[in-house]
């Protein structure tokens, strides 16, 4: 029997300290009942990206229908099929490493943020821009590939990340996402369909908040699922059509994974995708964070997996899924402690992946949108929104809560432009017809400029405030010297008002406003710096320095 290194030197540490330990090698079961639990849930939240996928790609994208389900749920598919099967081969290596037989796998799918934030912020405005749905979906190949390199970079680089990032300015940026673009989209779509989709956000948000354990370990999200579903058809029966199906006609039809490389490097080699940096470069690094913290909460929970290879496979996942069609990355989920506590080993992850990909391999999500509501499984992605708002103020320093409050806005600014620019393509019109005639009654230029990279200003603001709070001015400067060089060169607050709404506008000097008052509010951090430093003065908050 091969004996760990590791498990030699922990040996060795506990009988100096007088500790004895043992070692039972075991075998890993395959599967246990846990797993059954565990399965549901996570089939249950990355079923529901596919079918957001879906829903956002035809109505927002402009995708055709053959393009999403031959192309980006096959992508997706073989991405989530290949990091499952490593997570489980994973985790039953620890199990038997360790010779336990309470191992749980790390919970791995499609990342809900980076679908929001790659449909709404490059995917859709290209789309909109172009009236080209082919070149849409190439941008979103080309943002799924460099966010996995950045991941599989950061497998690399995530300490020194993690040391120059406070956890506030990434936290909050993300919080704003969550509770704008998650959370009140679709409590608003909910509450537009109570009659049958009230309930089953009830139900989820008893389950998951409470943690309690419905009658027969039924999992909350399925539960929801089938009772929502129920409910639509009952009422549908009775002539109440709160539901419509999918119209779209299902033919079972096999479809194979098709590389998309040529499409790939064709995007990549033009200059299109690279003005969107603002967007997948802190999508990136926050994947990187998120799965150093998933990493944390699963050694917290008793499982230590290894952080370079996690995090390499992490990144290759997503790599994986551009060049196979699909332009929506992949991530370790949050949740691990909590499939754990349901049982779940590793034989959920390996279950996860199969079904999703034969679904996928058969179109079989056209087919779920034709008999359940998304709006009955909405409440998921409430609840994840939710959750990550939160996590956003309770993993921080409460003294740095204020960090995560500003953070925020920038993401409530970018929903709100949504909102107004929505309104007015419903109503036969545009921003630039109507842009000057708000005035004073909705500042809309203010929210434009904060729109535009706002994740990257979010950030930003929250970064200058965690250092002021600190009083780390030199810190606080270099952000904000930061901000003003990317309002430069149009990363953040760059933009121009056309027909087709607000685009991107990069150059010299592309937002001076914004730029000299961020490298004065940088020389007057600068000056703190140097006055604190010469005066010596401590710092009367109590918080260490």
């Amino acid at each position: 029997m091969a004996v760990c290194p590791s498990y030699l030197v922990l040996y060795g540490t506990c009988k100096k300290a007088g500790i004895v330990i043992t070692h039972s090698h075991v075998r890993a079961k395959w599967f246990v009942r846990g797993d059954i639990d565990g399965f549901f849930g996570l089939f249950i939240d990355n079923l529901l990206q596919l079918m957001l996928i879906v829903v956002l790609g035809r109505t927002v994208c402009g995708f055709p229908n053959e393009l999403i389900i031959g192309r980006i749920l096959p992508g997706a598919a073989i991405s989530i099929l290949l990091g499952n099967l490593y997570y489980g081969w994973q985790a039953r290596k620890l199990a038997e490493r360790t010779g336990r037989e309470d191992v749980t796998a790390l919970p791995y799918g499609i990342n809900t943020l980076s679908i929001f934030a790659f449909v709404f912020f490059i995917i859709a405005p290209i789309y909109r821009e172009t009236g080209d749905a082919t070149l849409a979906w190439h941008a979103g190949l080309f943002a799924c590939f460099i966010s996995g390199i950045l991941e599989t970079a950061g497998a690399f680089a995530g300490d020194w990340i993690r040391r120059h990032t406070p956890r506030a300015a990434l936290l909050s940026a993300l919080a704003g996402i969550a509770i704008a673009f998650i959370s009140m989209n679709f409590f608003f779509q909910i509450f537009a369909s109570p009659q049958i989709a009230l309930f089953p956000l009830i139900l989820i948000l008893v389950g998951y908040a409470s943690g309690i354990r419905l009658p027969l370990r039924v999992p909350a999200g399925l539960l929801a699922l089938i009772i929502g579903g129920a409910l639509a058809w009952l009422f549908n029966a009775f002539g109440l059509h709160y539901f419509e199906p999918d119209p779209t006609p299902y033919n079972f039809e096999v479809y194979l994974f098709n590389p998309a490389i040529s499409e790939l490097t064709g995007f990549i080699l033009s200059s299109e995708g690279w003005k969107y940096l603002s967007v997948i470069v802190p999508m990136g690094i926050f994947n990187v964070i998120g799965s150093l913290q998933n990493l944390e909460s699963a050694e917290a929970a008793g499982d230590s997996y290894e952080t370079k290879p996690s995090l390499l496979v992490n990144g290759l996942g997503s790599i994986c899924a551009a060049c196979f069609g699909s332009a929506f990355p992949t991530t370790i989920y949050i949740g691990h402690p909590g499939w754990k506590a349901l049982g779940a080993r590793s034989g959920y992850s390996v279950l996860n992946g199969l079904v999703i990909t034969g679904l996928c391999a058969i179109g079989g999500i056209t087919l779920i949108l034709k008999v359940i509501p998304i709006e009955v499984v909405a409440g998921i992605l409430v609840w994840i929104g939710i959750i990550m708002t939160a996590q956003a103020f309770r993993g921080t320093p409460s003294r740095h809560a204020a960090a995560v409050a500003v953070g925020i806005i920038p993401a409530l600014a970018a929903w709100a432009l949504t909102v107004v620019q929505t309104s007015l393509t419903k109503a036969g019109t545009n921003l630039l017809e109507t842009a000057d005639k708000f005035g004073s009654d909705l500042f809309i230029y203010g929210i434009i400029a904060l729109n535009q990279g706002f994740i990257l200003t979010s950030m930003i603001f929250a970064a200058i405030l965690v250092y002021v709070i600190d009083r780390r001015f030199l810190k606080a400067g270099i952000w904000a010297f930061a901000a003003s060089v990317f309002s430069l060169t149009g990363l953040i607050h760059a933009y121009e008002i056309t027909s087709n709404g607000v685009t991107n506008k990069f150059g010299v000097a592309a937002a001076p406003g914004f730029a000299f008052a961020y490298l004065l509010s940088a020389l007057f951090l600068l000056f703190l710096h140097f006055h604190e430093k010469r005066w010596n003065k401590p710092a009367e908050s109590g918080v260490e320095r």
